[in-house]
Formats: C-alpha cells, sequence, structure tokens
C-alpha cells in the first residue's frame, strides 16, 4: 500500500480565488495530480493558537471572510465542505500520545487559508475537512513534531495540506497591490530567498531547513513573523526524516509573495 504523500501550497493573496494567475491555474490542476481522498486535514497559518494545538471539530464549519478590502465576490463566496468530527477526535488523540495539548475547536470555520485553495482545486467541497493549528510562538522543530504525529494518517487515504507562503511580507505585498502591481519584478532578496528553500527542500537537508532563519539569505525581510513558513514543517513532518521533496509548483504574485508548492512522500 502506498501512503498519501503529505502537501505544502502557498495560498497567497484571498483574491487567486476569482483572480487568473499562475498559482490559480497550477490550484485548479492539482485535484487531477492525486488520487482522491477520504478526508483532507490542513494546517493553516491562518489558525493560530499558543502553547497548544486546536483541532476543528464541527460538522458543518462555516466559511470565515477573515480578511478586509478585497473585491465584493469573494465575501460571497462559501466553501460548504463538511467536517468530520470522529477524524478530529482521532488527531487530538494521537497529539496527545505525542505530547502535545491538544483540544477540539467546535466553533472553527474554515479560514481563507483552507478555503481560497481548497474552493480551486476541490469545488465540489465534497471532501471531509479538518484544521489543524500552528502555534506563532514556536518554531520549525514543533511543527515538524506535530507533522509527524499526523504521519499515520495518510495510510488511510488522508491528505495532508500545509497551507502557507513560502514568502510572506505583507508591507511590500500590500504596497504593490495599491499600485496595480500583478505581475510585478521580483525583487533579487524574494528570489534568494526561495531559491534557497527550494535548493535545501529538493537536497532533504533538514537540518539547514530547521534553521533557516539564521541561515537563509534575506529571511527575516521574507518573513517579519514566521507563522506562514510553519505549515511547511508539518506537511514535511507529515513523511519523516527520509522525505523526499519534489516541487509541484513556482510563481510569484505581485513580485513579493513566492507561490511555491511542493509535494512530499
Amino acid at each position: 500500500m502506498t501512503s498519501f504523500p503529505s502537501l505544502f501550497i502557498s495560498h497567497g493573496s484571498p483574491d487567486i480565488a476569482i483572480a487568473e494567475t499562475e498559482a490559480t491555474q497550477f490550484l485548479r490542476s492539482l485535484a487531477a495530480d492525486l488520487p482522491r481522498p477520504k478526508a483532507i486535514v490542513v494546517a493553516s497559518a491562518h489558525f493560530e493558537a499558543e502553547n497548544k494545538i486546536l483541532v476543528s471539530g464541527g460538522e458543518r464549519p462555516e466559511t470565515i471572510h477573515d480578511f478586509g478590502g478585497f473585491d465584493r465576490r469573494l465575501y460571497e463566496m462559501r466553501y460548504p465542505a463538511p467536517g468530520d468530527p470522529a477524524l478530529a477526535g482521532r488527531i487530538v488523540k494521537a497529539l496527545t500520545d505525542d505530547g502535545f495539548a491538544a483540544e477540539i475547536a467546535i466553533g472553527r470555520g474554515f479560514d481563507h487559508g483552507t478555503w481560497v485553495p481548497l474552493i480551486l482545486a476541490y469545488p465540489d467541497a465534497d471532501i471531509p475537512v479538518v484544521q489543524v493549528s500552528v502555534d506563532p510562538t514556536q518554531g520549525p522543530a514543533h511543527h515538524l513534531a506535530l507533522g509527524a504525529a499526523l504521519k499515520p494518517l495518510r495510510d488511510d487515504d488522508i491528505l495532508i495540506i500545509g497551507s502557507g507562503s513560502f514568502t510572506h511580507n505583507l508591507r511590500e505585498a500590500f504596497g504593490r497591490m495599491q499600485q496595480g502591481e500583478r505581475p510585478a519584478e521580483t525583487p533579487a532578496w524574494v528570489a534568494d530567498f526561495a531559491d534557497w528553500m527550494s535548493e535545501h527542500l529538493l537536497a532533504g537537508d533538514r537540518e539547514a531547513l530547521t534553521d533557516y532563519r539564521a541561515r537563509a539569505p534575506f529571511a527575516v525581510e521574507n518573513h517579519p513573523t514566521d507563522e506562514h513558513l510553519m505549515p511547511l514543517y508539518v506537511a514535511m513532518g507529515a513523511v519523516g526524516a527520509d522525505a523526499t521533496a519534489r516541487k509541484l509548483h513556482g510563481s510569484r504574485d505581485f513580485g513579493v509573495l513566492s507561490m511555491e508548492a511542493f509535494a512530499f512522500a
């Protein structure tokens, strides 16, 4: 039996749900290259909890529009995929068994880190979805261990997705959005960081990646705070220490948002 891969995807600006970008086109084609999962577990950068892990456990999660100033059509969009309370309970037990403080979050809906990419990749919204939080106070090692606790799910045809952003300097991105710069030139400080991360992911250099903030060029410029990169480590951890990475996509939005996606197996 072959386990499902785990994925890291960059969800970018919420308006990729209605825009026509290279990343939009990639996400629309993503599911065609994968077997159909029984359920999807998403570690989203927009679901944060400190010193514990929350797991969405509602049966019918609402769609959260956790952003402002975008096209009104985005606020009318809904992603009515069901939740999976039984799977959420299984995840909490697995995390607790591995020493994490974990609990169910009943009222948690789908934030845009979850529903925006899924509405493109799985538009029928007919696969159960469970969200897992990231901890903004913890770094890569914590999130690798979180992913490792989820690893057995892959043997049961459950797709694990880390949804974040390969680069995430919002001040730079918003400035370009206001000027309408899509597409825009990619600065060297973005390209250098993205190239370094991609190189070390493809080489399987987990030691360097875990210490990316000290070793990668322009790490702080690309991630003033690093919660948007932590889903990458969840996806990597869900495969194990011998994970091999395959780059699925690479593009830039507004020049400074790197939209890389990787599969780990």
